[in-house]
């Protein structure tokens, strides 16, 4: 018996997945606002490597697009995938971690971190229903590191409180990004 299926018919659901469309289009449109500011201190060139969070929400809105309409976009999927699993863990613990040193967690980063766990959770929900293959991996996993380089090298990361855990976070943000990537070879193999 397979205990999946009825989750599976649920996440596939029409219904729900126009309500999953737009609540993530909401939470990118949302995330690239709270961008602002950062991206109008960016040079231009470093752009694409600001807006982590929304971008990453906005592949998986793609994504939840592309099931409404019958379609499949291997590339969209693998972006969907590790982008907004990486960025969603890497959210909530660098919030929990500033909040657990202040000792206070600002109501804004409690919905930050209950969102962006939500980000991580449904693209793992979604893998049965991923058809990219090793190949779209090795380029999310070159994205992934690339885009690390950029926000720790050339100082493109998203804001953060202070800098008291920059080296922290440096080094978590590339342990995440191996993680996320070793991860997603992982569950390619499981659902081939």
């Amino acid at each position: 018996m397979n205990y999946w299926q009825p989750i599976r018919q649920l996440l596939m659901n029409r219904s729900f997945l126009w309500v999953l469309f737009w609540v993530n289009l909401l939470g990118t449109i949302y995330g690239y606002y709270w961008y602002k500011n950062q991206m109008q201190d960016t040079p231009p060139v470093l752009l694409p490597f600001v807006p982590d969070s929304p971008t990453s929400s906005l592949f998986f809105t793609v994504f939840v697009l592309l099931l409404l309409l019958g379609r499949s976009n291997p590339f969209i999927e693998m972006m969907a995938l590790m982008t907004s699993f990486k960025y969603g863990v890497w959210c909530v613990v660098v919030l929990t971690m500033y909040g657990i040193d202040d000792g206070y967690i600002d109501p804004a980063n409690i919905m930050l971190i209950f969102s962006h766990a939500g980000m991580a959770a449904e693209v793992l929900l979604y893998n049965f229903a991923y058809r990219f293959g090793a190949k779209h991996v090795w380029l999310g996993a070159a994205w992934l590191l690339v885009n690390d380089f950029f926000d720790y090298v050339f100082k493109v990361h998203p804001y953060l409180e202070d800098d008291r855990f920059l080296s922290e976070v440096a080094v978590f943000t590339v342990s995440l990004s191996i993680f996320t990537i070793l991860l997603t070879f992982w569950l390619r193999q499981r659902s081939a």
